[in-house]
């Protein structure tokens, strides 16, 4: 019987790295659109915050732009879909949130310009 090798857990990842890595989740993310807006859900300013633990595992924490959304039993379920593309993710984990609520200077420059909102 060939000896068992155990492999070594992987190392942390550093600060750098998380932040990496976040930012790869964040172009996944991208991909995420808004079916009312032209816009990706990132840029619109929907996602809060990003968090990377050492196993790669990811939360995002995100909003819609209202609580009436008609796509509010939709879009989590499509952006956890979009974060799992990330290669090298863990568990993934989307938690939708009201507050702050969503408002329009939470959008990138360039969306509020590409809206005619600046």
């Amino acid at each position: 019987m060939p000896e068992r090798i155990e492999s070594e857990p992987p190392r942390p990842l550093s600060s750098i790295e998380k932040s990496l890595f976040a930012n790869e989740v964040a172009e996944q993310i991208r991909t995420v659109y808004d079916p009312e807006i032209p816009v990706n859900v990132y840029d619109l300013g929907l996602i809060y915050d990003i968090q990377v633990n050492d196993n790669r595992d990811v939360h995002v924490l995100m909003t819609l732009t209202s609580p009436a959304c008609p796509v509010a039993g939709s879009l989590p379920g499509e952006v956890e879909g979009a974060v799992r593309q990330t290669p090298g993710v863990g568990k993934v984990s989307v938690e939708l949130t009201w507050d702050p609520p969503f408002t329009v200077d939470r959008m990138s420059q360039e969306t509020r310009l590409m809206l005619g909102l600046d």
